[in-house]
């Protein structure tokens, strides 16, 4: 099985490769997503060394990024798009073979913190969960909105914690706050 894959696998690369060189008509832009939803590689294969223009536009025609390229014929590039606003982007290069244009579409990845609150069956007892937060902030008030616990907490992903609240007076009220929003459940 191990051997079919890999067989298959050559055969596959070497038809993309047969399927290239077979059309020396024009030169050739494919632009690959990534692993990283951020990053895109950029794989341009030319008729001829020339000076070549990457450039990024946004949706409405404007210039994000440029890059010349000299001497080359071929080129590949990782371009990164982390910090930039979610949209539909044009990849362009252009030189003595033409102009060659590729669309791509960027969504961040939003990192929303999870969090949960619920009391246990055991009396005074309340759960805290929290996922996809680096930092935690948890206030704790009693019914009388008086704060009685304030407490920061690094978490390295994922954190449950158990509070007994059982010296408290009233219903509690958390308030949980990480980099992304807070939460406040009364009880």
């Amino acid at each position: 099985m191990k051997t079919k894959s890999i067989v298959l696998a050559f055969v596959m690369a070497f038809g993309s490769v047969a399927a290239i060189a077979a059309d020396p008509v024009g030169p050739k832009l494919v632009v690959v997503s990534q692993k990283d939803p951020a990053t895109f590689k950029v794989i341009y294969e030319g008729l001829q060394t020339s000076k070549l223009t990457l450039r990024i536009l946004d949706s409405e025609g404007q210039k994000v990024a440029t890059e010349t390229i000299s001497g080359v014929e071929s080129f590949m590039r990782t371009v990164n798009f982390a910090g930039m606003t979610a949209g539909e982007y044009t990849i362009e290069v252009a030189g003595a073979n033409g102009k060659q244009t590729q669309k791509v579409s960027y969504q961040p990845v939003t990192d929303e913190s999870a969090i949960h609150i619920s009391k246990l069956a055991a009396d005074s007892k309340y759960l805290l969960a929290v996922a996809n937060a680096k930092e935690v902030n948890v206030k704790i008030y009693d019914g009388f909105n008086t704060l009685v616990h304030d407490q920061n907490v690094a978490v390295n992903g994922s954190i449950g914690l158990v509070y007994d609240l059982s010296k408290i007076s009233g219903s509690p009220k958390f308030e949980v706050s990480t980099a992304t929003g807070t939460k406040v459940v009364n009880y």
